[in-house]
């Protein structure tokens, strides 16, 4: 083995413990010749950390090899993120101005230091992370909307702007957790379904949303027509059966956008990965179906190759992977390797164009929150006076940093203990990324046309290989 690889191998897995995620350097210009290797133990040992880089000159040796070929290309990634919620905005907004400035550049600036989100969720009108239940027209029999306003989400608003001015192209996915409740048949912000005398006035609502948000400055690339349709039990909540979708969105939705020139996307279902009939029956639907550009999906239940079931019926609609969370309760260790293994790897190779974490702060009561709303959700960061990085933090930065939006993934094979899935950037990088959720470390080759690199990854780590 040449001398400088089993140097390199044996400085990779003994990695000293440093918490700085972010003193290293963006890479380079690309180099032909080396990958650029960045790092994340669930140990938290090592996170975000940049490596020796590996070389391409490896010789024959018996180990096994994940081959990257750019050549075979898959779905275009429209980006990384979180939800930013109320809450998230109220605990972002409480940090002093120096603070929140450097904060708001680390998650979604540029620099050396910056992990470049690069996709938002949002919720129209309150999620169960704001402080209270509210929507924009909260007045009973408002149907010509005359009472709209989004000054209940003035705060969201004003760090959204902050946040466009650092990403102006960063995308934003907005979604309803529940109408105004005197849409709704039973009167309550928690369950109930839609009245189907008020799908136009809510197609509307939507209608009015989007031009709001635009007027402010803020583009909402995409909505869902309700978050988790088949949990009504959350608050604020809604049930929609997929025929009631289906119904909603050729009668109402779809044709109010179209009046409107609208072009924001209407994504379906935005629930677990158990149902996957769901999403079919609103997209065999052919009159719902021409409005619909994809299925989002959550994985509380069900199982991640649910995308590809769905993209593989219908390869013409975009799948996309829009909620996970962390738990209070939850391990470093255990979570990181779950959601990398299932929310990064899995769902980018069954073909979703983003994967996004669910909640992006709060505070260190895990608030605010709705009355009956998550009490456990536990934020990318804790805001308590400082900013504290969790688990989700590292679970998107390891992605985000080296995969911008534009980005398309290209083929890499499995090999046993080691998930990896591979892109190829805007700017012509290649980026493969490598779970070791294994008890030991796995020596491997990495080889991209006619040059192989042997790599070195130790037990429960994430790297990312940049060349």
């Amino acid at each position: 083995m040449n001398i400088f690889l089993l140097l390199a191998a044996l400085t990779f897995t003994g990695c000293s413990k440093n918490t700085n995620s972010n003193n290293g350097e963006q890479p380079p210009a690309v180099n032909p010749d080396s990958a650029i290797v960045w790092l994340t133990k669930a140990d938290q040992t090592v996170l975000l950390l940049q490596q020796p880089s590996v070389v391409f000159n490896a010789t024959a040796n018996s180990y096994s090899t994940i081959t990257v070929d750019s050549t075979i290309t898959y779905q275009t990634i429209d980006g990384f993120g979180y939800t930013l919620t109320g809450g998230s905005a109220q605990a972002i907004n409480s940090l002093d101005a120096t603070a929140k400035a450097n904060l708001l550049q680390e998650l979604f600036g540029s620099a050396s230091n910056s992990v470049g989100i690069s996709y938002l969720r949002i919720s129209i009108g309150a999620s169960d992370l704001n402080a209270e239940v509210f929507s924009y027209d909260d007045v009973a029999g408002d149907v010509n909307l005359e009472h709209f306003s989004l000054e209940k989400d003035k705060e969201l608003i004003a760090l959204l702007k902050e946040i466009v001015a650092i990403n102006p192209s960063i995308k934003i996915l907005a979604t309803p957790w529940s109408p105004p409740a005197w849409m709704k048949d039973n009167n309550k912000s928690i369950g109930g379904s839609l009245y189907t005398k008020y799908y136009d006035v809510y197609a509307q609502y939507f209608v009015k949303y989007i031009q709001a948000m635009k007027a402010e400055g803020i583009t909402v690339d995409a909505i869902t027509p309700q978050n988790e349709p088949l949990h009504p039990g959350n608050n604020p909540s809604m049930l929609m059966l997929a025929g009631d979708q289906a119904n909603f969105i050729k009668n109402s939705l779809g044709p109010a956008f179209a009046a409107a020139n609208i072009s924001t996307k209407i994504i379906i279902y935005d629930h677990n990965c158990d149902k996957p009939d769901y999403p079919m029956t609103v997209l065999n639907d052919a009159d719902a179906a021409k409005y619909v550009d994809g299925s989002a999906f959550h994985l509380y239940a069900g199982d991640i190759s649910a995308l590809s079931t769905v993209h593989n019926a219908f390869p013409d609609k975009h799948v996309y992977f829009t909620e996970q969370w962390t738990s209070s309760e939850g391990q470093f260790a255990g979570d990181f390797l779950w959601h990398v293994k299932n929310v990064i790897v899995g769902s980018m190779n069954n073909w979703s164009r983003v994967a996004l974490e669910w909640n992006l702060a709060n505070d260190a009561s895990f608030g605010p929150h709705t009355p009956g709303g998550c009490t456990q959700c536990k934020g990318a960061l804790t805001i308590n006076g400082s900013v504290t990085r969790n688990v989700a933090y590292y679970i998107i930065a390891q992605i985000a940093k080296f995969v911008p939006a534009g980005s398309v993934r290209i083929n890499s094979n499995a090999i046993g203990g080691l998930y990896n899935v591979a892109f190829k950037t805007p700017e012509g990088r290649k980026v493969l990324f490598v779970l070791n959720d294994g008890a030991s470390a796995v020596n491997f080759n990495i080889k991209f046309k006619d040059k192989t690199a042997l790599a070195s990854l130790p037990a429960g780590a994430a790297a990312t290989y940049i060349w």
